[in-house]
């Protein structure tokens, strides 16, 4: 009874964590179930912070951030393509489409403005077989109909609505939905909230520096670099292929035929893993995330103390000298004003 108990100790803890870490880490094609224990073995790795040294003439301080930002807009996309014998017939069938998406936005009362953009307006060909009597028959293209393209831009303020926008698109036969894109006015507000906070802590890693070199970095000569980077969530989608196939092992030879598996996208943000603090943490939904790093390198090199050299003492003694030698043999300096 013992052993059954530590046994279900053991095993209990793994199977709530695999509810937790979710599929996306198993790995695509067959797996063997002998190595299916090997899938947990990174968990027993002792994982320790990472540590960046610092060189004896230069100190380096980095401080790193993420600002999770709210749109204050969305802009949905929409994609259509309609097709026609003639060019009258494709621009009233195409424009029915649209006009029918403005009449329910506005029957629904939703707060969304609708902007059409032209893509393309071309002939459509096909080919006809040309017969000819002494040659071969050759192929010619003629006319077919026109096919014309056109996106809508739908902005609307309220991430809610976004799901009868669809419906209502989908009502006027339009169903590729290309992107939805993020707006925020207030950039420059997050960016100034952002460096306020990365100064703070900055001054307490660089009371900590102080206090564990015992040097004053304050006074040291520095250099500072800064950036800002704006991830938009349409960037950071991932695939996924939410399937598990096993081996099989059969005596005979024999036709195997896998099912169809669907891949799809999630959402991947950045986790603040190497980064100092996250502002507006704790998003459900997809959101502007907007990076910023300052550093600051200070020179911690002793300044070398110029050696104190007597200055030359000013010969006053003239560049030239005249002198005189008399006929006794006597040597007369004349002297020069």
């Amino acid at each position: 009874m013992k052993r059954i108990i530590i046994l279900l100790g053991i095993v209990f803890p793994l199977f709530c964590y695999a509810q937790e870490k979710g599929n996306v880490n198993y790995e695509s094609g067959n797996l063997n179930y002998n190595n299916q224990n090997q899938q947990s073995t990174y968990r027993l790795k002792d994982v320790k912070a990472p540590v960046k040294y610092q060189n004896s003439t230069h100190i380096t301080i980095e401080v790193a951030g993420i600002y999770n930002i709210d749109a204050d807009s969305y802009i949905a996309t929409f994609a259509t393509t309609q097709t026609g014998t003639t060019a009258e017939e494709t621009d009233k069938l195409m424009s029915q489409q649209i006009e029918s998406v403005k009449r329910e936005i506005k029957s629904e009362n939703l707060s969304a403005e609708v902007f059409v953009d032209m893509i393309s307006f071309v002939p459509m060909y096909e080919y006809e077989v040309e017969k000819k009597v002494f040659s071969k028959k050759t192929y010619k293209e003629i006319p077919k109909g026109f096919e014309l393209k056109k996106n809508l831009h739908i902005k609307y303020k309220d991430p809610k609505i976004l799901e009868e926008l669809i419906s209502i698109c989908a009502k006027a036969e339009i169903y590729d939905m290309v992107k939805v894109d993020y707006h925020s006015d207030k950039l420059e507000q997050y960016k100034n909230e952002m460096r306020k906070k990365a100064v703070e802590i900055l001054n307490e890693k660089l009371e900590f520096n102080n206090s564990v070199l015992n040097i004053d970095l304050k006074t040291k000569k520095r250099t500072m670099g800064d950036g800002f980077l704006l991830m938009y969530p349409v960037e950071q989608y991932s695939s996924y292929s939410a399937y598990f196939s096993s081996s099989l092992f059969m005596k005979k030879s024999g036709y195997v035929q896998n099912a169809q598996k669907n891949i799809t996208s999630y959402y991947d943000p950045i986790f603040p893993k190497s980064h100092d603090f996250v502002m507006n943490s704790g998003k459900v939904e997809p959101s502007m995330q907007l990076l910023y790093t300052i550093s600051v390198t200070y020179d911690v090199r002793e300044k070398e103390e110029k050696p104190n050299v007597t200055p030359p003492v000013a010969d006053n003694k003239p560049d030239k000298e005249y002198i005189l030698i008399t006929s006794t043999g006597q040597i007369k300096v004349l002297p020069i004003d």
